[in-house]
């Protein structure tokens, strides 16, 4: 897999890529990376330590992690070997291990770069540790997904992981003009269209050079591009997405926040993301139905009914028609008010019910339905509701060994507002009622 960068020193062939030409040969020639390779960068804090240990390097596509890891053989004068987890099982791992045996064995250490490591089973990921240990290898493994969830904690516990960021606009902007640079001309695009570019590069460094190249073919004598005929030549990228790995979940948790913060734009914007990438509709509405019921609550009762009535209309309509019911189910609960106090009393609730194992519940509120339990008591006291004065009776329903609760406390906004009106009118009559001691 190549990465790409500066075109510092390098004389290249013009039919070579752009990301191979544009290969950086230094560390501080990588864009985009400075909280790793900038002047205080953590990278570059451990080569001024002069001690390198194993690295993680997780982000996105493009981001330079197989170019970084090149550089730091080469700042460090250790032999550079890479492999990619795809391609290789635990016989090519053991080829590549007794390799660096024979060179440590020699006085010459190896840097052993692992593409893709997140592929390698727990039993292949398992092999490494002991070369880690003993310092036969120096590990730098790269991945795009979360090592938490995907590398094993033995392995973790002895490497360093280290964050790759998605370039940002001014980060790929940079690297166009190295590209422009090396090509000897501008890009034939104008403002506006150079400004779609970096956005269709979605924060990959490679994937916008591999653009810039289409471009440059695809221009006449003096043709300028418009963001419209860009949008033609290259045929749009498509989404950098997986719906079962970090992609899906971090757009969804980006939409959750969103309602949450009552930003209606922020989550149309990131439904928008999910529905264009291919995300499966059921999925969507099921979240925002638990938005509604965990952000929105009783504050706005009517949310669940409009969620619950998107889905009714997707599934009627189908796609794309079906979509804008989803949005505007996305809308309402975006705006509501917000109350988490049922989410939170339930949690409480919860809690209290683990804890409290098999208290009974107070007799008088318990059936009667044979005779020897009415003689035991069930059902002693109990007062109907309904024949009470306000239909209420005031009656405590907990265990008696646990006392009165007080799990859900509503908000002063929304609909809650008059739940609050009703509870502290049930609490005075409560209050009033109770048998005078």
């Amino acid at each position: 897999m190549s990465d790409l960068f500066s075109a510092s020193g390098l004389s290249a062939s013009a039919s070579r890529p752009l990301a191979d030409r544009l290969r950086p040969t230094r560390l501080s020639d990588v864009v985009g990376q400075d909280h790793l390779v900038g002047a205080d960068g953590a990278l570059t804090r451990m080569l001024r330590s002069g001690s390198l240990g194993s690295l993680v390097l997780w982000g996105p596509p493009g981001t330079g992690k197989t170019t970084v890891a090149r550089l730091l053989a080469h700042e460090t004068d250790l032999a550079f070997e890479q492999i990619s987890a795809i391609f290789s099982g635990i016989a090519d791992l053991k080829k590549v291990f007794e390799a660096a045996r024979s060179r440590r064995a020699m006085g010459k250490g190896t840097l052993l770069f692992v593409d893709e490591i997140h592929r390698f089973n727990r039993a292949q990921l398992d092999s490494f540790l002991p070369v880690m240990e003993d310092g036969t290898i120096v590990l730098i493994g790269a991945t795009t997904e979360n090592p938490s969830f995907e590398l094993n904690a033995a392995l973790l516990s002895r490497a360093h992981v280290l964050i790759f960021k998605a370039l940002d606009q001014e980060a790929i902007g940079d690297l166009l003009k190295r590209a422009e640079a090396e090509v000897g001309k501008p890009l034939p695009l104008d403002e506006a269209a150079r400004d779609s570019l970096l956005q269709m590069a979605d924060g990959d460094g490679r994937a916008a050079l591999t653009l810039a190249e289409d471009v440059w073919r695809a221009a006449g004598e003096g043709e300028v591009f418009t963001p419209a005929t860009l949008q033609q030549v290259v045929q749009r990228r498509a989404p950098i997405y997986d719906k079962g790995q970090d992609g899906h979940y971090n757009l969804i948790s980006a939409l959750h926040k969103s309602v949450r913060g009552s930003d209606p734009d922020a989550a149309l914007y990131y439904l928008a993301r999910m529905f264009d990438a291919g995300e499966s509709p059921l999925f969507l509405i099921r979240r925002i139905i638990r938005m509604a019921v965990e952000d929105v609550g009783l504050a706005d009762p009517q949310a669940l009914v409009v969620c619950n009535a998107a889905k009714e209309a997707y599934d009627f309509l189908g796609s794309p028609e079906g979509e804008l019911a989803i949005a505007q189910a996305v809308i309402y609960v975006a705006t509501a008010p917000k109350s988490n106090a049922a989410y939170k009393a339930y949690k409480a609730a919860v809690v209290d019910a683990k804890s409290a194992g098999s208290l009974m519940p107070p007799r008088h509120i318990l059936n009667a339905p044979t005779k020897l339990m009415k003689q035991s008591g069930y059902g002693d006291g109990y007062r109907y509701d309904h024949d009470e004065p306000d239909a209420f009776s005031g009656q405590d329903y907990f265990p008696e060994a646990m006392g009165r609760q007080t799990y859900y406390t509503p908000v002063e906004r929304g609909f809650e507002r008059e739940i609050a009106k009703r509870l502290a009118y049930w609490a005075r009559l409560r209050h009033e009622r109770a048998p005078k001691t």
